[in-house]
């Protein structure tokens, strides 16, 4: 007997029957009104934990963020900073990298009204004013201030406001590809290293160490960092199809493997925890992580400063055309001019 057959009751059975159908209804309601409930309570519960194991297995940026006077606006959109670590240790070139750099500069714009993600690859050596410092590689900006001078910079060079920042060491590369099962990446350029490990044009499967020697690579191209953060946009295209990937995404206890392994070699300002993370995610929505477009910040090329240093110059009239764009929520436009990988 369906519902509506119950709607439709003409009244014209005997009472005692009727009301055996609605117990009957209210029974078999409140077994399913159970179900749910412990089902609810199980996501809730197996979320929490993520959470949990998210919140407490971050690092913290004591005060990444600097004082609000004289900063951007909040306009509705997400900003988010992220920086790859070159730390050496243990590596052949440990002690040729000096003071606190940033091997990756990257920030993530999710437009205002959402539905989209846009990853913005900035070059290290791209040359900037550094508010209070003068000209110099944008990247010197940690060294000379730390967190808060580098955000001060990039909202100043983009004029927009950065909500948060992520500093992600290298190593964490290297366990989260083989938590995931290895990753596959569509390899642009193929290319051998100084060691003598091969990488083929198109796509190939990484294992940890693989992902992490392809990603820190830029000796091996003759246009140096623009190939290697064209192959860190490869590497991240690949990883978040493997996160995405119905044996990864659907199986609870690798999603909690996932967030525990790779949580600990994650610095994060203090107010980026896993309710922040989970808006910025609803925010971009399902398209806007699978179809994420990435691009480099607009420049005009390498040269060199009057002090001698090789630098990476700015284009400045379509750095300003971004900033519009960000601000006007027009990435749409500007990307399909700009050229995205």
């Amino acid at each position: 007997m369906s519902l509506n057959d119950d709607l439709l009751d003409n009244g014209n059975e005997p009472q005692p029957r009727r009301r055996k159908k609605r117990r009957g209804g209210l029974i078999a309601l409140g077994i399913c009104g159970t179900l749910l409930l412990v089902g609810v309570i199980a996501v809730g519960a197996y979320f929490a934990n993520l959470a949990h194991n998210f919140d407490s297995g971050t690092k913290k940026f004591a005060n990444a963020l600097p004082d609000d006077k004289n900063r951007p606006k909040e306009d509705g959109s997400y900003n988010v900073l992220l920086l790859g670590s070159d730390s050496r240790q243990g590596e052949a070139d440990e002690k040729t990298v000096s003071g606190q750099r940033a091997d990756t500069i990257m920030l993530l714009h999710v437009p205002a009204d959402g539905g989209q993600a846009y990853l913005i690859s900035i070059m290290r050596d791209t040359w900037v004013d550094i508010p209070g410092h003068g000209k110099a590689k944008i990247n010197a900006a940690l060294d000379q201030g730390g967190i808060p001078l580098e955000v001060q910079t990039i909202e100043q060079l983009l004029d927009t406001r950065i909500d948060h920042v992520s500093g992600i060491n290298f190593e964490g590369f290297r366990d989260l590809t083989n938590s995931v099962g290895g990753v596959t990446v569509d390899v642009p350029v193929a290319f051998t290293t100084e060691h003598g490990e091969s990488y083929d044009k198109g796509p190939q499967k990484m294992n940890g160490d693989r992902a992490l020697t392809f990603v820190r690579e830029r000796y091996a191209f003759a246009d140096g960092d623009y190939q290697r953060v064209r192959d860190q946009r490869a590497y991240i295209r690949g990883l978040m199809k493997a996160i995405g990937d119905p044996q990864n995404f659907a199986n609870p206890l690798k999603v909690n493997d996932m967030v525990k392994t790779f949580s600990p070699y994650v610095q994060v300002d203090d107010s980026l925890n896993s309710t922040e993370a989970a808006k910025i995610l609803m925010k971009m929505g399902p398209n806007g992580f699978k179809n994420m477009k990435m691009m480099t910040l607009p420049n005009a090329g390498t040269g060199w400063s009057d002090d001698g240093q090789s630098i990476v110059n700015l284009d400045e009239g379509a750095v300003q055309e971004l900033s519009k764009a960000m601000k006007d929520g027009t990435m749409d436009q500007f990307a399909k001019t700009a050229g995205t990988d």
